[in-house]
């Protein structure tokens, strides 16, 4: 059995629906899928109706926040989707990045290039407007060729001519928010080097300090030897080491399985959790 702790829907920067993920989840042979959307809770019931007999859905969600000089990750899995105040900085995060996506297709126009907010809109769907989204558009209008050449100085890769920051938790407050929710906190691909998201060995200590419980450490974008380096420092850290596919549809090629976690790393998992039960059809 698969177990994949790392994907998105188009809820948020997906491309496929939520059921759509969990019958394609289930194709690729994945037996627990953790659906993560970043900083919503929407696409849950959709995936949790279309669950196949015998197969699990754990209900995650990736947050959003920042460290002083770049962003971080953090996944959050089995949390209480109703505790208030993980809700309101969900709610917050969320409402920030359609501000943010508006900022930033100006600033587009500013530049020259054929990016409207309604293109945005209509890529968008019913999710919330995220970067990945303006990406798509800028390769629809012609102004680059690839969704990664988007994510550049050029255009609005972090620090960008058109990249406009955003309100984003600070992550040892994150850990905390989701203990608290009665989650379980895990850090997402901190070796993303090429991504903008490399966490450092001393940083990840402290969010333990916090209660993290977890950390991402076989991913697609993690080299072998990061790979290797995090296991060591978990097991330091005492933290469990999680695998997953970090699946976005057509934008990653549907990789879905392509990463896992091992079972002893999800009944680690499912032990600390007391906010919400996993999904079980």
């Amino acid at each position: 059995m698969l177990i994949d702790l790392h994907c998105h829907s188009s809820v948020s920067d997906g491309t496929q629906p939520p059921a759509d993920v969990v019958r394609r989840a289930h194709a690729a042979g994945v037996g627990v899928l953790a659906l993560t959307d970043h900083d919503t809770v929407a696409g849950h019931t959709e995936a949790a109706r279309a669950l196949p007999p015998g197969m699990t859905l754990v209900r995650g969600m990736e947050l959003s926040c920042r460290l002083p000089d770049h962003g971080v990750h953090l996944l959050a899995y089995l949390f209480d989707p109703e505790e208030p105040r993980l809700a309101a900085e969900r709610e917050r995060i969320r409402e920030d990045r359609a501000h943010r996506a508006r900022a930033m297709v100006r600033r587009l126009g500013e530049l020259g290039a054929p990016v409207t907010w309604e293109q945005v809109e209509r890529i968008t769907g019913d999710s919330v407007p995220g970067r990945p989204h303006i990406a798509r558009a800028l390769v629809e209008a012609g102004a680059v060729a690839t969704v990664e050449d988007a994510f550049t100085s050029e255009w609005i890769g972090a620090g960008g001519r058109a990249y406009v920051d955003r309100y984003a938790l600070d992550p040892v407050r994150a850990v905390r928010l989701v203990r608290e929710a009665g989650g379980v906190p895990v850090l997402a691909h901190p070796r993303a080097w090429r991504r903008g998201y490399g966490v450092s060995d001393e940083a990840i200590a402290g969010l333990a300090e916090a209660g993290l419980a977890g950390v991402e450490a076989d991913h697609p974008d993690h080299a072998p030897a990061d790979r290797e380096a995090l296991r060591a420092l978990a097991s330091e850290l005492n933290l469990f080491v999680t695998g997953a596919s970090d699946d976005h549809g057509e934008l990653t090629g549907h990789r879905l399985g392509c990463e896992t976690t091992t079972l002893e790393a999800y009944e680690a998992l499912r032990e600390i959790a007391t906010g919400a039960p996993p999904d079980v059809r």
